[in-house]
């Protein structure tokens, strides 16, 4: 899987999402090998998306039709000031993956420091009791931007069910895991997505 992340600071929220309303009806039935993209504004103005396709391949060229080039240049007059892209073919799903049934998606952003090994072995003992201890989380994905450096995508039923369960103790077997998971994503940036658009 190929992952783009697209980040900026935007001016106009509503002419954004017509933006990817009007490609995912005039331009994706002629982007061969995409898979399916996330988007959304946070409350304070941040624009943020992932656009996922079979692979780099198949990403470049869709970037190179023409029609993607007129989008662009009209999408990019929604954001105040430059926009970041952030590629990556190295991404891991866990649970039910991204979902368009999410009422609301965060974001977890941590620079550095992440211990793959150490993740992936907290992402196991976590899935055996997601289903009772948090049931409001969907799915997800990891997108790994650098050695020790990712982005998460966090699929949740809704905003109330996030915030009602994420002050819940974990059953007693996680706790210890999760006091770890702490300490690994220490430094990370969380940006919420109330309004996710998904597609």
């Amino acid at each position: 899987m190929f992952v783009q992340i697209i980040e900026g600071k935007v001016s106009d929220r509503s002419g954004l999402r017509r933006q990817f309303d009007r490609w995912e009806s005039e331009l994706r039935p002629g982007a061969a090998g995409f898979l399916g993209s996330t988007g959304g504004v946070t409350n304070d103005g941040v624009g943020f998306a992932i656009a996922r396709f079979e692979s780099a391949a198949a990403a470049n060229a869709n970037s190179e039709r023409a029609e993607q080039g007129a989008w662009w240049s009209d999408t990019e007059k929604c954001f105040d000031g430059p926009v970041s892209f952030t590629d990556s073919e190295d991404a891991e799903e866990f649970l039910a993956g991204g979902s368009n049934d999410a009422g609301f998606v965060q974001i977890m952003k941590t620079a550095a420091g992440v211990d793959r090994a150490v993740l992936k072995d907290l992402d196991q003992r976590f899935e055996k009791h997601a289903g009772t201890w948090r049931p409001d989380l969907i799915g997800g994905l990891r997108i790994w931007t650098g050695e020790n450096s990712t982005v998460e995508v966090n699929y949740f039923t809704s905003e109330a069910d996030a915030r009602a369960n994420e002050s819940k103790e974990p059953p007693a077997e996680l706790a210890e895991a999760f006091a770890q998971f702490a300490d690994v994503m220490a430094e990370t940036e969380f940006l919420d997505l109330p309004d996710p658009w998904l597609y």
